[in-house]
């Protein structure tokens, strides 16, 4: 019983658990910002090409 307790104890000291999921928080933050940009910014483009394209008048025939 006594080893049982003495892993139970090194267990819950151990920081590896808690450490990987700090990891993944901070990964899922990071993912999450970045789609949050690449919309931004792909609106803006989208924006910014739909007015440039109404802005050029066709040459030719």
């Amino acid at each position: 019983m006594r080893s049982v307790t003495k892993r139970l104890v090194s267990f819950m000291k151990a920081e590896d658990g808690p450490t990987a999921v700090e990891y993944a928080v901070m990964l899922a933050l990071i993912v999450v910002v970045c789609i949050a940009a690449i919309t931004t910014l792909g609106g803006n483009a989208n924006s910014t090409f739909s007015f440039v394209g109404s802005s050029i008048k066709p040459t030719g025939s």
